[in-house]
């Protein structure tokens, strides 16, 4: 699944390319993808609409319009949003085709068909996309150490579980955790009430930085985002535990170690990640 410094990419590589733009017509293969309204409503709302802007809330990417509507997209696990030539070859699985007024197309690909679409017009409230549910940003000020210590510091899940709940803290999968957690020097299954002040500070370094770092490392070209059908990252070679199992630790040179947590891998190095005694 993309995660927000994924998503990130996503919106400064698409918005450019979409501004100004009037979409022409729009074509729905699977109306699995359509969350709100239904499928018909959906395309007569989103045909005609003029791209103002777009916008992006932790994995949430918005298609601000002209009108004051806009369009709502989540990604989930393999959505793929790209803008191509008319003439572009569809690849399988593609969901939805609009139509720009420059010739060129948008075009949704999903080989699970998890990803969600919502039109909502200008004056409507957001009640369907859970936006309205997102903890803060990854680099806003707020994230701090105190803030952190706040939401989490009586809980006794896992750090790892926690920084995936969006409520807390918006954009962070688990990719990102691992690495961060490695960043901060933390167990992944650590408990949330186990960890100190020193911890707090920490960890809430460490979301700006390996955040930052992710947006940072993940920059490329249209054309090179095109090229790789927008699913290509650059960073992934350069993951310090993230599938590293029983490769050695930049730091220390202790293998990376694997383990379950709420169903989902966790990567770490056992000497640099001690658990608390």
């Amino acid at each position: 699944m993309p995660e927000m410094p994924e998503v990130e990419i996503i919106r400064r590589i698409i918005e450019p390319q979409i501004k100004g733009q009037k979409i022409r017509n729009v074509r729905i293969n699977h109306a699995q993808i359509i969350a709100y309204p239904e499928e018909g409503w959906f395309v007569q709302s989103l045909t005609g609409q003029t791209v103002k802007n777009m916008t992006r809330r932790g994995k949430f990417l918005t298609v601000h319009f002209e009108s004051g509507d806009r369009l709502v997209l989540h990604l989930r696990m393999t959505g793929q949003l790209l803008v191509t030539p008319a003439a572009y070859p569809e690849e399988k699985h593609t969901h939805l085709i609009a139509e720009l007024s420059g010739g060129n197309q948008i075009r949704y690909m999903d080989v699970r068909r998890f990803g969600r679409f919502w039109f909502l017009k200008t004056d409507e409230k957001d009640t369907v996309t859970g936006q309205d549910k997102l903890g803060v940003e990854p680099l806003e000020d707020a994230l701090t150490a105190a803030y952190l210590q706040e939401k989490m510091g009586k809980r006794k899940k896992s750090m790892k579980e926690m920084l995936h709940d969006q409520s807390i803290v918006a954009g962070i999968g688990n990719i990102y955790s691992d690495e961060i957690l490695y960043a901060a020097g933390i167990y992944p299954e650590e408990k949330c009430a186990n960890l100190g002040s020193d911890d707090w500070n920490r960890l809430a370094e460490a979301i700006k930085e390996i955040i930052a770092w992710g947006i940072d490392t993940n920059e490329m070209t249209p054309e090179e985002y095109l090229e790789g059908r927008g699913k290509e990252y650059r960073n992934m070679p350069h993951l310090r535990v993230y599938g590293r199992e029983a490769q050695p630790c930049n730091r220390c040179g202790q293998a990376i170690e694997r383990i379950m947590i709420g169903g989902r891998s966790s990567y770490y190095c056992p000497v640099c990640q001690r658990k608390k005694i």
